[in-house]
């Protein structure tokens, strides 16, 4: 077998269970000059398990404006290099995409070698029927930021996948069900780990039991909610007066304008619009 091609190898490596790494991942990890990894430590794990004795190199953010020159450099010398994160494929909270940019800017060959995908998993044990999806990756970890961004999200047609952190799944989710309203949804936790579950319901169901459940707020989790509901606007009209009235019981008018809004699948504008009526008469 002749040598590898000079260029980037993105590899994906398993998101979990170690029997994922496909059987060209793991001829590119094994033939490579070096594999540039976000942590040495859990990728010399799945390197003994799978008998694979290349030379790590350490490329996380903090070492990243370091290391660049030098993986460019081997690059430039005709040499094969993987990039690798701890699982998935390099991108989304690593610091793989500045790699890539500066080995496309300096004119190098980046190589895609696929594999498994926590996004892809996820969606595909979802249940959930969309035309589209949109991958929106983390939220802020501030409430007023998260909220706001969710805010312009709520009107997309489209199954949105979010992943985010065990420690702020009580709070994403309450302001998911707060700001999106009454949407299904599913919680993937640890998946192909051997802890993986996949708990369904509407985002309101899914914040209470991450409240009473400590186990929803640990591992790795992907959250996959349902685009807004294609309401009919008659039965729509005729529901959102009693619906305003309820939501107008405990929350301002603004608040109670985008819950009733996200439920119904309505536009905020006209929401808004007569919940002031509401208020107004009451």
């Amino acid at each position: 077998m002749g040598a590898l091609q000079s260029g980037l190898y993105v590899t994906a490596t398993p998101i979990g269970n170690a029997g994922d790494l496909t059987l060209r991942a793991r001829d590119i990890l094994s033939r490579a000059a070096i594999v540039v990894a976000e942590d040495t430590r859990v990728t010399a794990k799945l390197f003994a398990l799978h008998g694979i004795g290349t030379k790590l190199v350490s490329y996380r953010a903090e070492n990243a404006a370091r290391a660049t020159p030098a993986i460019l450099a081997r690059l430039g010398r005709g040499e094969a290099v993987a990039l690798v994160t701890d699982a998935g494929t390099p991108h989304v909270s690593d610091p793989g995409a500045e790699l890539v940019a500066a080995a496309v800017a300096a004119g190098h060959k980046v190589f895609a070698v696929p594999g498994a995908s926590a996004l892809t998993a996820a969606l595909s044990i979802s249940g959930l029927a969309a035309k589209r999806t949109l991958f929106a990756g983390f939220l802020p970890p501030a409430e007023g930021a998260r909220r706001a961004e969710l805010a312009e999200l709520k009107s997309i047609d489209a199954a949105l996948v979010f992943f985010e952190a065990p420690h702020r799944i009580e709070e994403t989710l309450a302001d998911m069900a707060h700001v999106l309203g009454e949407r299904r949804a599913v919680l993937c936790r640890e998946l192909t780990k051997r802890h993986e579950e996949a708990r369904r319901g509407t985002l309101a169901e899914l914040a209470a039991a991450a409240a009473a459940e400590p186990d929803l707020r640990r591992g790795e989790i992907v959250l996959v909610v349902a685009p807004p509901a294609a309401a009919d606007p008659q039965a729509a009209g005729e529901g959102l007066d009693a619906a305003l009235r309820r939501a107008l019981a405990t929350m301002r008018v603004k608040d109670a304008a985008d819950a009733v809004a996200g439920a119904l699948g309505l536009p905020r504008r006209t929401v808004y619009a007569r919940a002031l009526e509401l208020k107004a008469d009451a």
